[in-house]
């Protein structure tokens, strides 16, 4: 079932330091890996050079924002420290901001830290695959900073997070999550908040796939819903495939996604995803 033309009470801009982005329909953000460990580049091109590159590949492809991290998420990964994690993104934000000041980017980030700097350097929105979980000091700061934030479903850390994930009921779990996370970042005053439910965070295949069949009722919290799908397991591993030949499937899951309401597709591809927004649009 689609919900293009269903009348849902959800958020359809986010304010940042004075500038408005409508998510009314869907955008695209596009992934930039400053990372020597990430799932699918592996540290290809995470240098800031070919980053500035890839950023101006992707807004001339049409993305709407661009998501810088430094910490790999990818199953099996450590933890970093905000100072490292710092080192790895500043550079490649000022560099971004200084070349297409319009531009919007987001710092994906579990450390306080790193989002202050981020921000300070010119990021729009953080990014936060924890939802504070990781950092005490996240959700305050984000608040002081008064951007956008992503609070994203993780159950267990990247280290483990793989290890047997166990639902009842993947969605009305990740649902409630979400929502008590939401409650805790407006009680601090934090307005702008864009809802994502982890695919591939502590969750089997079977548990993506139910979160993606029922990912318009994520609209019933009243945020924006961002869907990062992009070359992830549940795509190369159900095709019996790797992540560098999954884009084909990525592409299928992306028209799913928009079919259930999603306002945001986070993605490597920035082109594909581009084709995809414009065909639903025809729909």
């Amino acid at each position: 079932m689609s919900f293009k033309n269903t009348v849902l009470p959800v958020q359809t801009t986010i304010q940042s330091h004075g500038r408005l982005l409508s998510v009314a329909q869907p955008v695209v953000m596009g992934i930039l890996n400053a990372t020597p460990d990430s799932f699918y580049n592996k540290g290809r091109d995470s240098d800031t050079d070919s980053l500035l590159r890839n950023a101006e590949k992707m807004l001339n492809e049409g993305a709407a924002i661009l998501d810088v991290g430094g910490a790999s998420t990818r199953p099996g990964a450590e933890l970093i420290s905000g100072d490292e994690e710092i080192q790895r993104v500043l550079p490649a934000i000022e560099a971004i901001v200084k070349r297409y000041p319009d531009a919007w980017l987001s710092v994906d980030t579990y450390n306080a830290a790193t989002a202050k700097a981020a921000v300070e350097a010119g990021a729009s929105i953080i990014n936060d695959v924890s939802s504070g979980a990781l950092d005490e000091n996240m959700l305050s700061t984000v608040a002081v900073l008064k951007v956008p934030y992503i609070a994203m479903h993780m159950r267990g850390l990247p280290k483990t997070m793989q290890h047997n994930p166990q639902y009842d009921d993947v969605v009305f779990e990740v649902r409630d999550y979400l929502r008590k996370v939401c409650d805790n970042c407006t009680a601090l005053g934090i307005t702008d908040i864009i809802i994502d439910p982890g695919f591939g965070f502590g969750k089997a295949t079977e548990h993506n796939f139910a979160l993606l069949n029922d990912l318009a009722t994520l609209r019933i919290l009243g945020r924006p819903v961002l869907a990062g799908i992009s070359r992830k397991g549940m795509v190369w591993r159900t095709l019996g495939t790797t992540p560098e030949h999954a884009l084909n499937g990525t592409t299928a899951l992306h028209m799913a996604a928009l079919q259930q309401g999603a306002n945001i597709l986070r993605v490597h591809d920035v082109k594909e995803a581009m084709e995809v927004v414009k065909l639903w649009g025809m729909m």
